[in-house]
């Protein structure tokens, strides 16, 4: 059974920064495409960032450019988002999800992503 755990979420001022985490587990992570999306109460979850199986293209969205980084420890079989110059809208619910194809690439459209995990709060405060 595929399942996805987040972690690393907190409270932190603004400019600062929080890596999270995201562990796979009943399913190889490697060679599946895997992002991160956030939800704030009211609004519809959006993505972050997005990272391909087949050759580790990312994709991030405009207001978190330059600023977040998404990689992949596969050994650890484990997503990670780092999160730099926080700024107070970035506060949020975070999600990792994975596409359950293997191979398919980046895909923008939430309901194109199969398993999810349970989320980890962000708050930063101006």
């Amino acid at each position: 059974q595929a399942q996805l755990a987040e972690s690393g979420g907190g409270l932190v001022q603004s400019g600062g920064s929080l890596r999270l985490s995201c562990r796979g587990s009943g399913f190889t992570l490697e060679y599946n495409t895997i992002g991160w999306f956030r939800q704030t109460p009211g609004k519809e979850r959006e993505v972050v960032a997005c990272i391909s199986s087949s050759d580790s293209s990312t994709y991030y969205a405009d207001s978190v450019k330059g600023r977040f980084t998404i990689s992949r420890d596969n050994a650890k079989n484990t997503l990670y988002l780092q999160m730099n110059s926080l700024k107070s809208e970035d506060t949020s619910v975070y999600f990792c999800a994975a596409r359950r194809s293997v191979g398919v690439g980046i895909s923008t459209t939430l309901s194109d992503y199969d398993y999810w995990g349970q989320g980890t709060q962000v708050t930063v405060s101006s």
